[in-house]
């Protein structure tokens, strides 16, 4: 992955002492156009006009290469997350068709084996068959992870609870998920952002916040599909750039959001909580449709 990232911005750098080595030759070549015209010096007229249209094509081009260039970050954001999501369902894959495969066949030789060893080793075949019904159980949970299935077939509200019934079990919080509407008709990209970002969300409270409970609710509203993510844990101060604090979940919500061209805000003080608020704006074609009132998705 480093080469490949290496590789390009070698390019690019190439590309850019290439164009401003033309630059400076033609600026040194309109220059002595210019003193050999002002010293009465043979010289064609029309050859100057040339040079000033040149540098004039050079200079939109330049202009052009920065305008470019500047929108190349969130291109890039929005090319990353799309690898990282096929990558992901690659390792579903992988994770649920070949180790939970090959665990499910360890499964049966050892129900083979039992059959036939004698009884006082009953006892480890038991222990066994125990670790590996856990072990295949964590590889599918992370396999669904890795890739939320449910998300097509039972949607963003039946995925998230199922997710947080799998995540909470024994961890103590107590927690909701409120959504009084229907949620049908909400594009794939935004379902699955709001989805990554709850995980996220949920992923960094159990690691860090300490918290006793949980708040998730969504809504549809004229402007978008509403997300809010609120706990009372330890809370922390939020940073202005959260990629260059180190802080990848964070950085990881707010380019899923602005991805869409949506926002996030985060609102959070120590030991007061962490409010998590994220806006995904309606497709133009969806617009007018999810500014029906509420009372119809009911």
């Amino acid at each position: 992955m480093l080469l490949r990232l290496k590789i390009p911005q070698r390019r690019c750098s190439r590309i850019a002492v290439l164009r401003w080595t033309t630059t400076v030759l033609c600026v040194a070549s309109l220059a002595a156009n210019l003193v050999l015209y002002c010293q009465a010096l043979p010289m064609s007229l029309g050859l100057l006009l040339l040079q000033a249209i040149a540098m004039a094509g050079v200079g939109w081009q330049l202009r052009h290469w920065a305008r470019s260039i500047s929108l190349r970050p969130a291109e890039l954001a929005d090319r990353m997350l799309k690898v990282q999501e096929s990558e992901r369902q690659r390792l579903s894959r992988e994770l649920h068709d070949d180790i939970g495969q090959l665990l499910t066949a360890a499964k049966l030789q050892l129900d083979w084996l039992q059959r036939r060893i004698p009884g006082e080793l009953q006892a480890q075949c038991a222990t066994l068959r125990a670790t590996l019904d856990d072990t295949l159980t964590n590889v599918r949970d992370v396999s669904a992870l890795l890739n939320p299935r449910q998300l097509a077939s039972l949607g963003l509200e039946a995925s998230l609870r199922a997710h947080l019934v799998r995540t909470l079990a024994n961890s103590g919080v107590n927690w909701s998920l409120e959504c009084q509407q229907r949620l049908g008709g909400i594009c794939e990209a935004a379902t699955m952002a709001a989805f990554r970002i709850t995980q996220e969300a949920v992923t960094n409270m159990l690691r860090h916040a300490q918290a006793r409970n949980l708040k998730i609710h969504l809504r549809r509203t004229p402007e978008g599909l509403a997300l809010t993510i609120q706990d009372d844990g330890r809370g922390f101060i939020p940073a202005h750039n959260p990629a260059e604090a180190g802080q990848r979940g964070m950085a990881g919500m707010h380019e899923r959001a602005t991805a869409l061209q949506g926002s996030l805000t985060v609102i959070s003080q120590p030991d007061q909580g962490t409010r998590i608020e994220a806006l995904f704006p309606w497709p133009p074609r969806t617009h007018e449709r999810a500014r029906t009132p509420a009372t119809h998705d009911l």
